[in-house]
């Protein structure tokens, strides 16, 4: 009753029913629903290849970092660390994705392969957007999104460490150099950090309800957030000239 009630307040909000303007447009609502499928898909991934891994026992010290790739043929993730120059990436394990996005194989390299290409890049990218990222106290997730500019996207997301709770917030997506070593734009996507937690209530809510106060549009990481919760439910999103509703398909619409 009381999400119900928070719903019919944002609705008629009139700073919402007022705006006329289109501050989205289709093009700019589809790239942006593409980005978070992807940050999903990476998730996914991420996740799977990483039990596959540690059904290994990897010893300790041998993995510091993981980093996904998307090819033509599915999803690659390599589990290492730098070199002592770090001139390179060493790649410990490398898992394949098998049919699906919960099937990997994995490859192990004894020694390790020397990477100086796009994971090392990667890796470069992750390091530096990890110095300036003010955190807290808590795990995150870093997502690498490689640009047809040559540039990458680095997202930081507060990582999920309960079953049914989802972290939403507290996330900033930098765009870094093509080679990795300087950051070139920082956008805090959202301040705070919102604890969404599900229940057998939850999927009886025909919603799911949040403002933005950083900006006017729905951000990549809303799109992941509505994607990977459970049960599915849309969300909602107020901003101050605007109305957006976020299909459990990632899709982006504009309220009326």
């Amino acid at each position: 009753m009381i999400v119900k009630l928070v719903m019919v307040m944002v609705l008629c909000a009139p700073s919402v029913l007022a705006q006329k303007t289109k501050l989205l447009t289709e093009s700019d609502a589809a790239a942006i629903a593409a980005r978070g499928r992807f940050l999903f898909d990476y998730d996914t991934a991420s996740w799977y290849a990483t039990d596959a891994v540690m059904a290994l026992k990897p010893a300790e010290g041998s993995v510091a970092r993981y980093i996904a790739r998307k090819t033509d043929t599915g999803w690659i993730v390599v589990f290492g660390r730098f070199n002592e120059a770090k001139d390179g990436f060493l790649i410990v394990y490398e898992a394949t994705q098998g049919s699906g996005l919960q099937q990997f194989t994995v490859k192990t390299y004894d020694p390790p392969q020397k990477d100086i290409g796009f994971f090392y890049t990667a890796a470069r990218a992750i390091g530096i957007a990890l110095q300036d990222f003010r955190r807290e106290k808590r795990p995150y997730n870093t997502y690498v999104l490689p640009l047809d500019s040559g540039q990458l996207y680095v997202y930081v997301l507060p990582a999920q460490t309960v079953a049914d709770i989802y972290p939403l917030g507290g996330d900033v997506r930098y765009l870094i150099s093509a080679d990795g070593s300087a950051i070139v734009e920082t956008r805090v996507l959202h301040k705070s950090i919102l604890e969404i937690k599900n229940s057998e209530k939850s999927g009886k809510l025909a919603a799911g309800v949040h403002t933005h106060i950083l900006s006017d549009i729905p951000e990549d990481t809303d799109v992941f957030h509505v994607l990977r919760r459970k049960p599915s439910v849309p969300e909602m999103i107020a901003t101050k000239k605007g109305l957006y509703m976020i299909e459990t398909d990632g899709t982006i619409g504009e309220k009326k």
